[in-house]
This record gives structure tokens, sequence and C-alpha cells, in this order.
């Protein structure tokens, strides 16, 4: 049997499942989304998705297309019909669906779709190694801060990125690194300091970078929140990334420089063992 997906009210086989033409999210990448973790068929820091989910489709101006407990209720479902014991669950809300038109009507029906991918989340290669990150330019719009659909540029970026020989690319923009085409980025200082940019529309707030500070609040790590140069990343001692799919990441070359000794550092080391075991990941 194949994949179950929840469309527009419905849960369907994926081979049936259908948007509308008109629809806006497919017409003007008018729509918002999020990604949870899902680790031994239990969702990964998901208060922090649904509350960046209702923060994106507040700033747009789209009200939730469902209450906040049945968007749940559809993700444990999806789970659950697809027997997902570790990957991500996906959702999607776009402003709806009417003929072409750049303005848009205040009264229309905001439609969700949802889906699983399984995707093995811990003890990967590239945890356990590393990865390699490109640098260009950041080519996005100015809100950042809204999880938007809108990703051709993150795609055409990692799509460079991989033609370059690179596992990922991290954004340049004014000087300074704002963040991995899908991650938060971070470097870690000689002297053990851990910086990565603060909240503001340059960023997406990433729910792990969230969940990560929290942890690092309850063990006595600091964070320090303040935008890096390409140089201070490429001269730090550790780097490495976070998202919900990527989990905690460790950096190992950026552009043409190797990080520290190449190798993952004891820091991010550290970071990742507390994240796993918050997660419920057994040591």
């Amino acid at each position: 049997m194949g994949r179950i997906v929840y469309v527009h009210g419905d849960f369907v086989p994926e081979e049936q499942a259908r948007i509308g033409l008109f629809d806006r999210g497919f017409l003007f990448g008018d729509a918002v989304y999020e990604v949870t973790a899902v680790i031994e068929g239990r969702m990964v820091d998901n208060d922090l998705h649904l509350a960046r989910l209702e923060r994106s489709l507040k700033a747009l101006g789209i009200p939730l297309p469902q209450s906040l407990a049945q968007i749940v209720e559809v993700q444990s479902q999806l789970i659950a019909r697809n027997a997902l014991h570790e990957g991500a669950v996906y959702l999607q809300v776009s402003r709806g669906e009417a003929d072409r038109d750049f303005l848009y009507s205040e009264n229309m029906t905001p439609k969700l779709i949802g889906f699983t991918q399984a995707k093995t989340m811990v003890g990967t290669k590239t945890q356990r190694d590393g990865i390699s990150v490109d640098l260009a330019a950041d080519p996005r719009w100015q809100r950042r801060d809204i999880k938007t659909t809108m990703l051709l540029g993150q795609v055409m970026a990692k799509q460079a990125a991989r033609a370059r020989g690179f596992d990922d690319v991290w954004l340049v923009e004014d000087g300074l690194v704002t963040e991995g085409a899908s991650s938060t980025a971070y470097v870690v200082t000689a002297d053990g300091r851990i910086l990565t940019r603060a909240a503001s529309q340059a960023t997406l707030p990433g729910c792990t970078q969230r969940a990560l500070a929290r942890l690092c609040a309850m063990h006595d790590v600091r964070i320090e929140e303040r935008a890096f140069t390409p140089q201070e990343a490429q001269g730090a001692a550790e780097a490495f990334q976070t998202s919900a799919t990527s989990l905690v990441m460790p950096v190992v070359r950026i552009a043409d420089r190797v990080i520290g000794d190449g190798k993952p550092g004891p820091i991010t080391r550290r970071l990742q063992a507390l994240y796993l075991e918050a997660a419920g990941v057994p040591a």
C-alpha cells in the first residue's frame, strides 16, 4: 500500500491527491509550510512548529484552516496511517483557490495539505562526520521570518552548491552570514563561544534553534546572538547548523576552508547528545 496524504479534509492515497489549478500556493507561492521531525514515531518540538505556523499565517493574513488541536490530529493520523517510525511530517497551508489575480478577497477559505516522508534522522554519516557548506549571496525576499513556500532562491543556491561539490550552502548579505538555505548557522569561537544570529526579518526563527537554546540554558551553555562574517565562520574552531530534518549537523568545511581539524568538535558533539537525549533517543 502506498503513502496516505491529507488534502483539504480527506486522507487519500497519494496517487489520488489533487489540488486545484487556481490554488494561490501554486500560482503565487501564497502559502506557508511547516515540517516536524518524527523519531521513534513521536513528533519532536511540534509545539514550536505549530506556533511558527500560526505566526507565519498571521503575518500573511491567512486564517488557521483548523484549530491547532485538529491540526495535531491530522499529523498524528498521517504518522499512524503511514506507520512512520522515523522521518518527517509536512504541513502546507495556502490562502485558497480563486481565479488568478494578484489581489485576493478577504473571505477566502485556506487549504491544508499534509504528508509524511520516511527518512533516517539519527546516526547518519553526515551527523557523524559533518558536511561541507558553500557560501553564496542571499537571493531571497526581505521577510524571511515568514516560512513561505517561496523557496526558489534556496533551491537555486542549494543546486549551485551541489554542482560545486558541497553538501549545503550558507547565505551571505551585507558582508554577514544570514543562515543556511534551509537551516540555522552557528560557529564556535576559539574561546568556546557559540555564535548565531538573533531573530529578525532577515532570518527564519528556527524551531530546532529555539529548542537547542532552551537546552543550552538548562545546561549552562551560553549562546551569543550576533551576526558573524564569512571570514569569522571560516576561522572558527567549530561550526554546525540546525534544522528539523538534520537536527544538529556538524559543518567541517566552509567554502575552501577546513574548520578546525576537519572533524566535528567537542561542543558540537555535546549539543548533538543533549538534543537527542531531549528527543528521547536512547544513548
